[in-house]
């Protein structure tokens, strides 16, 4: 009797258990749960490759909690749109909203991050030596917002800290800005573990590649390194085999494409070594800070300014720190920035690219007509003398010593410059190469409309139109401009429309109407000097 009082008992607890638990079922956990762990400093801590979740120990009753899954923050910044992820703290995706891919109205904006996995993500932080700093190790933020939005004039900082098994607190911490293309980013290393630990930290800037990335003889498109005098710039094919090294003067490294670029400065003594590496389908340009010996309870810092937004000339030189170099205007570059300038005033007034060329175009003739117009003159005077000096060429065939001697008697007896036709014309040609350079790769030009079929003056004339006009002005200014070459040679030179023309086909419609404008304006001048009365050489 009382084992059967015993099992009933048990039954009807049994039934009550099972009742409760059927009617009030436990809440499911959240989602965002987070996982704190506290441990003595002593005591190591192992995380498994095989789970998601990531948990921070806890030194000397510290604790940071890291989410259990990828957590993401958006910052809308007005000159960009960023993603940064707490695997790594590191910069997930990147877009420029000022700037379209094409020119059509529903066009994406430029993306110049876009990780398709975490190895893609840039700003990536290693720990060196002793310091046990993975490149994916879960960090927790500081916000809790999943999303920024930073207003002109607005900045903000979230930080991203993590503690590695070692006892090293992690911390990169993001200040951004509302109005910049750059933000600062500060990597901070504290040793709260038990014995002193030495080694660095480096961060690395990386970019997926594919050989369809490659640029072409006009515009540059890979890694580069400012060493403190020179950009550096090395194609990808070439590191590939050999990983270039910088040393310590360097200020920053980069990623540049033929309009854009992604860079980071070293600040102050951050930059020991600059590295430039190709692995598998990534280009890395790390930046290694100086080796050190951190105590516990010790901290060291290492600052950067980040930068990823358009190679214009202005917003580069506001960044500072001579990120203005990675734009190379080639020997010349002295004339091609006032050229600049000048383009930039003409069109703040004019609102149209194609027209700011042209009226820059007839300034820089206006400029050199003088010049032009007795380099025309000297060459029409020479001409003249064409006949006397064929004389002598036929006299003083089997001695061309004394051919010389005549040639120069007759010049000086005529008083005719022999160098006057071409001085004039040598000194212009810094100016058509610094412009040439100018029109080449400013972002200006880039989706700028002009008039008709003409809506890109960064890319080639769709139709081949102006570049044909420009073949044809170049042949009639050949055939109005006075020459002194043998029947030869004059039949050679006129080939030399068609070898232009076919030059200027792929060129940027922006550079093929300048020098179309040129040769307009040429052939006026030399119509001009052809009115004039022919020139009677006593």
């Amino acid at each position: 009797m009382e084992n059967k009082n015993i099992l009933i008992a048990f039954a009807l607890m049994l039934a009550v258990w099972v009742g409760v638990n059927f009617l009030f079922p436990k809440p499911e956990a959240p989602p965002e749960q987070q996982a704190v762990v506290e441990i003595q400093p002593n005591e190591p801590v192992y995380s498994s490759p095989e789970t998601s979740t990531a948990v921070a120990p806890s030194l000397a009753g510290r604790t940071i909690k890291v989410p259990q899954q990828e957590r993401e923050i958006v910052i809308k910044a007005g000159r960009y749109e960023a993603v940064f992820s707490s695997v790594g703290g590191r910069l997930k995706s990147l877009q420029l909203p000022e700037y379209l891919q094409t020119t059509a109205a529903d066009s994406l904006p430029v993306s110049l991050v876009d990780a398709s996995f975490s190895q893609q993500s840039t700003l990536r932080t290693l720990g060196l030596g002793d310091f046990d700093i993975t490149a994916d190790t879960p960090y927790a933020l500081s916000v809790a917002e999943e999303q920024i939005i930073l207003d002109a004039g607005e900045e903000r900082e979230i930080i991203f800290s993590a503690i590695s098994p070692r006892g090293l607190k992690v911390e990169k911490i993001y200040r951004l800005r509302g109005d910049s293309f750059d933000f600062d980013l500060q990597v901070r290393v504290t040793n709260l573990g038990s014995q002193a630990l030495r080694g660095s930290t480096s961060l690395t800037l990386v970019q997926p590649w594919d050989e369809s990335m490659e640029g072409n003889r006009y515009s540059f498109v890979g890694p580069a390194v400012y060493d403190g005098e020179k950009v550096q710039t090395h194609k990808v094919k070439d590191i590939a085999e050999d990983a270039p090294v910088y040393g310590k003067g360097s200020v920053w490294t980069s990623f540049e494409l033929k309009y854009f670029m992604s860079a980071v400065v070293a600040l102050a003594d951050a930059g020991q070594k600059f590295r430039i590496e190709k692995k598998a389908d990534l280009v890395e340009n790390s930046i290694e800070t100086p080796e050190t010996i951190l105590a516990v309870g010790q901290s060291v810092s290492a600052d950067y300014l980040c930068f990823f937004g358009p190679r214009d000339l202005d917003i580069l030189e506001a960044s500072g720190h001579q990120l203005d170099k990675a734009i190379d205007f080639g020997f010349f570059g002295i004339i091609a920035r006032p050229l600049l300038t000048v383009l930039n005033l003409f069109y703040s007034y004019v609102g149209n690219w194609g027209v700011a060329i042209i009226l820059l175009t007839c300034i820089i003739k206006l400029i050199f007509w003088p010049l032009t117009q007795k380099s025309y003159k000297s060459m029409k005077s020479m001409q003249t003398l064409q006949p006397e000096m064929q004389k002598l060429r036929e006299k003083f065939k089997n001695n061309k010593e004394q051919l010389n001697k005549e040639i120069m008697g007759l010049y000086k007896t005529k008083r005719v410059n022999p160098m006057g036709g071409c001085l004039p014309m040598v000194v212009q040609i810094p100016v058509f190469f610094a412009l040439y350079k100018v029109l080449l790769g400013t972002i200006a030009l880039r989706h700028a409309p002009f008039a008709f079929w003409l809506q890109d003056l960064s890319v080639k004339d769709p139709y081949y139109i102006t570049p044909i006009i420009m073949g044809v002005t170049m042949f009639f200014q050949q055939k109005m401009s006075p020459s002194t070459m043998d029947p030869a040679q004059a039949k050679i030179f006129m080939f030399m429309p068609i070898i232009f023309t076919f030059m200027f086909l792929n060129f940027p419609s922006g550079l093929v109407l300048y020098w179309m404008v040129n040769n307009l304006l040429t052939i006026l001048q030399q119509w001009h000097v052809n009115r004039e009365p022919k020139v009677v050489v006593a």
